[in-house]
């Protein structure tokens, strides 16, 4: 935690944390809730003319009122124009994209903040084309339907299903020899430089909005450093960290998966902020 003027800020991952392809929803019949086999779904992103993600009704009332009492910051791997395609119902004063390389403030990107995190992967870690190509490579044999550099910062691949991913023991070991992890998430593996994280910038939202008790959320191995910063945190029982079994003693973990651990994760850090200060 980073000491501040007081109140709450909550750093939420997005996908798979709050919002869902219809197959993460993960929502058969049998759900542990049975009024939640088919909750109201709400559409939160569209690409090219068709649906793309979704979150319950309950899940973007829950944040409404989160927003209200709390600095609620968005913090996504996504690009910056993947971001954009997003729409919670909120308009939050900060946001964080592309895994700490873009800070917005009002919607808009801080281009210093962006300069100063490109300079810092740049000395610190392997160039970016070496890593493009080292993605190339692994994703010989066709079992990767995009290769992709994200916003000049980082690579990621996306399978024709999870299932087809290779052992990424040999692509990691080679990224890890020039400064990048890697992470596999659904059907995406990510390399990522390992100076570019969620916290490093969620540490400067906390310093501009002057917050005292850090609250966050997330699913995966690239949101480990936030929800380990955070007082308290919680992660959805779904998603690469569950598989992993990953737990801290600062992080508690939703019963149920898919949309009705995003309703979880939304309550939970309700009920902290309506508590006060811990």
């Amino acid at each position: 935690m980073t000491a501040g003027s007081g109140g709450h800020l909550v750093a939420l991952d997005l996908d798979k944390t709050l919002i869902f392809s219809r197959r993460s929803m993960l929502l058969p019949a049998g759900t542990a809730e049975p009024e939640l086999v088919e909750p109201e779904l709400v559409e939160v992103e569209r690409l090219d003319g068709a649906p793309l993600s979704f979150a319950t009704a309950r899940e973007l009332a829950l944040l409404a009122e989160l927003h209200r009492r709390a600095v609620v910051v968005p913090v996504t791997t996504r690009t910056l124009a993947q971001y954009r395609r997003v729409d919670l119902g909120i308009r939050p004063r900060y946001a964080i994209a592309a895994n700490g390389g873009h800070l917005l403030v009002d919607g808009a990107p801080d281009p210093a903040w962006a300069a100063g995190i490109a300079a810092q992967v740049a000395a610190a870690c392997a160039p970016l084309a070496e890593m493009l190509a080292l993605a190339e490579r692994f994703a010989a044999g066709g079992w990767a339907r995009t290769v992709r550099a994200a916003d000049d910062l980082f690579v990621y691949l996306v399978a024709h299903d999870r299932p087809a991913i290779p052992d990424l023991s040999g692509v990691t070991a080679a990224a890890r020899a020039g400064g990048w992890s890697v992470s596999a998430q659904g059907r995406k593996v990510y390399l990522v430089p390992t100076v570019l994280t969620k916290q490093r910038t969620v540490d400067e939202v906390v310093r501009r909005a002057g917050t005292a008790t850090l609250l966050a959320a997330g699913d995966s191995v690239l949101d480990i450093p936030m929800l380990l910063a955070a007082d308290a945190a919680i992660r959805p029982a779904h998603g690469e960290l569950h598989e992993l079994g990953w737990s801290a003693p600062n992080v508690a973990v939703t019963a149920g998966a898919g949309a009705l651990a995003g309703e979880q994760v939304l309550a939970a850090l309700l009920d902290r902020v309506r508590a006060g200060p811990a």
